[in-house]
């Protein structure tokens, strides 16, 4: 589970990481009465930035500095309610600006291919860490963490010096990587990230911003339900965790609609290829419906899809196998006369590729219903080409 920035550093201060002061907001109002509370504390100038899950906040404008509490309410008038590559945002932390006089980057995670974990490292920060280790990989530090021993001060110190981080940023980065590593054994996280880390004018290292992903399967030692309220999270999003559907939102205009992961995966990648020739039609979303699509589930998955705006076509892809296709295309039948019944719009196009057991079956029933929505596709990539084609249309 990813947490927002407000989040991350509420769980870095707890661990005594170093953050600049901030309060979240969800109006305008709001804003600009915490703006002045900074005010009146002697503080009036303030960083607004958008709460998303996702990266490239500032190059959408999603990060704005205000100078004084006035400001700071139109700031955050025009953040809140910003589309940032697919994520609404709902909530702007209001923060204390701060005096940066150098940026750098670290983050633990766990490094699968190798089987441990990891730690990187660098004096370039502030930026996609994946251009810097493009463009300059001498600058970025990979240093293996051994569990069993962690980070005391020796480890801390090497990957400092490693990542090439300054003699004045030594001693206080060195420290917050120590309980950095501890946020992330103690809380299970998989990814504790911190960009920038920053040298403030007066010599403090500070955590600027902070990205934290906690493993669900530890959600019995921790209260995770608690972080992932619903208030906070995207609307679509919500509303698929509370049908119990495996949905991810994501930025592009072909909703996908699939049973498992595997084969969800895939699908995304065979739509985005499509799509390249297609004005650059994306994938719209992660569903995986699972193995039992019966037509409550593939109905609830239909009204999520259907229920994105930026959906202008949907890419029902099902291998049959313990649940056979002709089950399947009685649930898309059935999934659609109940969304019409409820008076859900079922007039965008659905394109369905239906292979594996009973496949023909399944094909020859939707065949015989004939929904006018419908557009049945035999093949894999003939399928996301035509979804592809149809989003290219709106």
């Amino acid at each position: 589970m990813d947490l927002f920035e407000y989040q991350a550093k509420e769980l870095f201060a707890q661990y005594g990481v170093p953050v600049p002061q901030g309060k979240v907001a969800s109006t305008a109002e709001e804003a600009r009465a915490i703006a002045e509370e900074f005010a009146a504390a002697g503080k009036p100038r303030v960083v607004v930035k958008a709460q998303v899950k996702t990266g490239g906040r500032g190059k959408a404008g999603g990060v704005k500095v205000a100078d004084d509490a006035a400001d700071a309410e139109e700031k955050a008038a025009q953040i809140l309610g910003m589309d940032i590559k697919g994520h609404t945002v709902h909530r702007v932390l209001i923060e204390e600006a701060s005096d940066i006089a150098e940026e750098y980057y670290f983050s633990f995670l766990l490094d699968r291919a190798n089987r441990t974990f990891l730690s990187i490292c660098s004096a370039e920060g502030g930026v996609e860490i994946e251009e810097v280790a493009a463009t300059n990989p001498d600058a970025v530090a990979k240093v293996a963490i051994d569990p069993l021993t962690g980070t005391p001060d020796s480890v801390a110190t090497d990957i400092v010096a490693q990542g090439k981080l300054p003699e004045s940023a030594a001693a206080g980065a060195a420290t917050a990587i120590t309980k950095l590593w501890d946020v992330f054994v103690q809380r299970d996280a998989t990814l504790v990230e911190v960009n920038p880390m920053i040298l403030t004018g007066d010599g403090r290292v500070v955590a600027l911003d902070g990205k934290v992903t906690l493993d669900e399967n530890a959600d019995f030692r921790h209260d995770l339900e608690s972080l992932a309220s619903a208030a906070e999270g995207d609307p679509l999003e919500v509303r698929a965790k509370e049908k119990g559907l495996n949905y991810v939102k994501l930025d592009g205009q072909v909703g996908i609609i699939g049973n498992g992961a595997g084969l969800v995966m895939s699908t995304l990648d065979v739509v985005a290829y499509a799509g390249e020739e297609r004005g650059g039609v994306k994938p719209a979303n992660f569903l995986d419906i699972g193995g039992g699509a019966s037509a409550e589930v593939m109905a609830n998955g239909l009204e999520i899809v259907l229920g994105d705006p930026d959906v202008h076509s949907v890419f029902v892809n099902v291998f049959g196998g313990i649940t056979a296709c002709d089950e399947v295309a009685n649930g898309i039948v059935q999934a659609l006369e109940m969304l019409e019944g409820r008076g859900e719009d079922v007039s965008k196009p659905l394109v369905v590729r239906l292979d594996g057991n009973n496949a023909e079956l399944g094909r020859s029933i939707l065949t015989d219903r004939s929904h006018p929505a419908v557009r049945q596709v035999d093949t894999m990539d003939g399928a996301a080409a035509r979804a592809a084609e149809l989003a290219a249309q709106k």
